[in-house]
């Protein structure tokens, strides 16, 4: 805001008017009352924490990020520069309070070089191919993020495991269960963690259906219906996810694994049967070596049904509905990177009511980023480990000879509760 003093016209005031003019606003901010406690905060275990200043009708704010100094950071090397690594990886650094990006890698020096001084990374620590084994000696790098086509997943995980990296990997893990098997026993073997990118495990509205299911806040949950679908371009059999050798499938793993995942650690379950039906536009070249849409049900123990269909060629939709005995829940956004909301239908005295659930939002990668720096600095197990990709891969495999079969397949009972995972992180168990 503008001084209302000009300080031409003190000058011509001359210099006693003008100490007139400093003296009274000096004495007027000595009048200021000092900021409360309120105002203020106070510093408890290295944050700064504020007293709750909202009443009791109104939402709490929540805390202020409370980031790690940057030397304390956990440093991550991107493993490829694609849409998804530009788009949403790299940005959601910005919001990690417990990793940092200290190293890329790319086949493309241009871009090597473009994305490199966007980011502050020097060119010590930029890599191609070739030689990314010599990210063994960049101190920097603790982790790699693997962001590379499915089918290039294995090799760089047992790459990076050699090199004593740990490895947080996009999912699909892999193209088949075989060699996501071998990713974990090289992780293993190298003594290095493995997780696997499940954002949907990381993100607030999913965690808080997972609650309302493990909590039986509206009884049993009996059935669930889960939608995947996206368009792709004419041209799209340009694009690696329609060449089976680097997807290992066409909208099944690549968004159809959603579902998949979803219904699993919704439920902490694991399915003991599926039956799937498969189809592909005939001679549409986008679908030559990978499936267009996949209708499938997982049947779960305690018969809760979950119906799932994925396809690239039905308008985008990221939908999910849980039925439970006492309400019906919807999430019409369930996947997207951004925009959850959730709905809740049950009786309440009297009325029907539709309430909308408002829960703050929280960026997908940065808390599965963060997730995985927390796990290497406490030296915790990662909440999605090799063995969650694993078991999804055997259930897409299922689901693949049941839709050439037209016959249900069983899965091998796995009891108990999150089998395949590790603890829930801290703030959220």
């Amino acid at each position: 805001m503008p001084d209302p003093i000009d300080r031409r016209v003190m000058l011509k005031m001359g210099g006693a008017a003008a100490g007139l003019v400093l003296s009274a606003r000096a004495a007027d901010a000595q009048q200021l009352p000092p900021p409360s406690d309120v105002d203020r905060g106070r510093v408890e275990n290295g944050k700064v924490v504020f007293p709750e200043w909202r009443g009791d009708a109104d939402p709490k704010s929540a805390p202020p990020p409370a980031p790690m100094p940057p030397e304390q950071r956990v440093g991550f090397a991107i493993v490829a520069l694609g849409r998804l690594s530009l788009e949403e990886i790299l940005p959601a650094f910005a919001e990690c309070q417990k990793a940092k990006v200290t190293a890329l890698v790319s086949g493309s020096p241009e871009k090597l070089r473009t994305v490199a001084a966007q980011y502050g990374i020097g060119p010590d620590h930029c890599y191609d191919y070739a030689d990314f084994d010599r990210i063994r000696d960049d101190p920097s790098v603790k982790a790699v993020y693997i962001v590379l086509p499915n089918g290039m997943h294995r090799e760089y995980t047992e790459r990076a495991a050699r090199a004593g990296k740990h490895v947080l990997c996009e999912k699909p893990m892999a193209t088949s269960a075989k060699d996501a098997r071998a990713m974990v026993a090289a992780c293993d073997t190298a003594g290095v963690k493995l997780m696997i990118a499940y954002r949907i495990q990381y993100e607030p509205y999913n965690q808080r259906a997972r609650r309302f299911v493990q909590d039986g806040t509206f009884g049993r949950l009996v059935a669930a219906s889960m939608t995947n679908t996206q368009t792709v371009a004419p041209d799209g059999a340009k694009q690696w996810r329609h060449k089976r050798v680097q997807s290992g499938g066409g909208s099944l793993p690549d968004i159809g694994l959603y579902c998949i995942n979803t219904a699993r650690f919704l439920t902490a379950q694991e399915p003991v049967e599926v039956v799937a039906h498969q189809y592909s536009p005939p001679g549409d070249p986008r679908y030559a070596e990978v499936e267009e849409t996949v209708a499938f049900t997982l049947r779960f123990p305690g018969e809760t049904f979950v119906q799932c269909l994925t396809s690239y060629g039905a308008r985008d939709n990221k939908a999910q509905t849980l039925n439970f005995a006492r309400a019906t829940l919807e999430m019409p956004k369930a996947y997207q990177y951004r925009g959850q909301q959730m709905y809740i239908a049950q009786n309440q005295g009297e009325l029907d009511e539709r309430q909308q659930v408002n829960i703050p939002p929280k960026n997908q990668f940065a808390a599965e980023i963060d997730h995985m720096a927390d796990c290497i600095l406490a030296d915790r197990k990662p909440r999605t480990p090799g063995e969650e990709g694993v078991q999804d891969h055997v259930i897409m495999e299922a689901i693949y000879e049941s839709a050439r079969t037209g016959k249900p397949v069983k899965l091998a009972a796995v009891p108990g509760k999150d089998a395949f995972r590790g603890p829930m992180p801290p703030a959220q168990a």
